[in-house]
């Protein structure tokens, strides 16, 4: 099928168990998977993009095993990671931009055109051979966005993408990625800005507590924040 198929997933490391028994099934253009911290979220979405196998269980999406058949995996899913400097590895934003793509098997001269393509859809072409050390946060996640994008995938995993931004840098990088036309699977523990999604699915110590629309919930997921006492 088209979307995603989550089916009976578990992971663990050594003795420490992360998820259980997950399971989900959608073919919706936005999907959000909510919790708070240590709730499994950063990890399902690992999974989800085929950077960690399973322990237990399979995932796909657009009908591809996302662990076992890497390259098709590379072609159909891109994840922007919560901490942009766990994300990029090269020193200029153009070695960055043209990385997934030579991985992917462009030549390097097509993925530098199409890494200025990109450059300029979002206005930063005088971002060419910049070095990543002189970008802030925001700029950082924009280039993750923009290297990503260019892969030109059919789903992108957003893991907290306005973690640690500033209120405008937060405003300029939703509107931009809510007119998106990919799949968004949006990882966060922050109900606003997955109001209008089509799906929400609630981790809790690993577990799916709740699916379905935000508007059933949230609320209660709210009002379960509300009454934890943190010391």
């Amino acid at each position: 099928m088209n979307g995603i198929s989550i089916k009976d997933v578990s992971y663990q490391i050594n003795d420490t168990v992360i998820l259980t028994e997950v399971s989900f099934k959608s073919d919706a253009k936005r999907i959000a998977v909510l919790g708070r911290n240590g709730s499994g979220k950063s990890t399902l979405s690992r999974l989800i993009c085929g950077l960690d196998r399973p322990s237990q269980g399979t995932i796909h999406i657009n009908d591809i095993d996302v662990y076992h058949d890497r390259r098709a995996a590379l072609d159909t899913i891109g994840m922007i990671f919560q901490n942009p400097d766990h994300q990029i590895i090269f020193p200029t934003v153009i070695e960055e931009m043209i990385f997934g793509l030579t991985q992917m098997g462009i030549d390097k001269s097509s993925a530098v055109q199409r890494a200025i393509s990109y450059l300029s859809k979002f206005g930063k072409s005088d971002w060419h051979d910049r070095a990543i050390s002189t970008l802030s946060q925001g700029q950082k996640k924009l280039l993750c966005l923009m290297a990503i994008l260019a892969m030109e995938p059919k789903v992108i995993i957003l893991d907290e993408p306005l973690a640690a931004l500033d209120i405008p840098t937060q405003r300029q990088l939703t509107q931009i990625l809510q007119s998106l036309p990919q799949t968004l699977i949006y990882i966060t523990h922050d109900t606003t800005p997955i109001q209008d999604y089509d799906v929400a699915i609630w981790l809790e110590q690993g577990q799916i507590v709740q699916t379905g629309s935000p508007a059933n919930v949230l609320p209660r997921f709210i009002n379960e924040m509300n009454q934890i006492e943190v010391l």
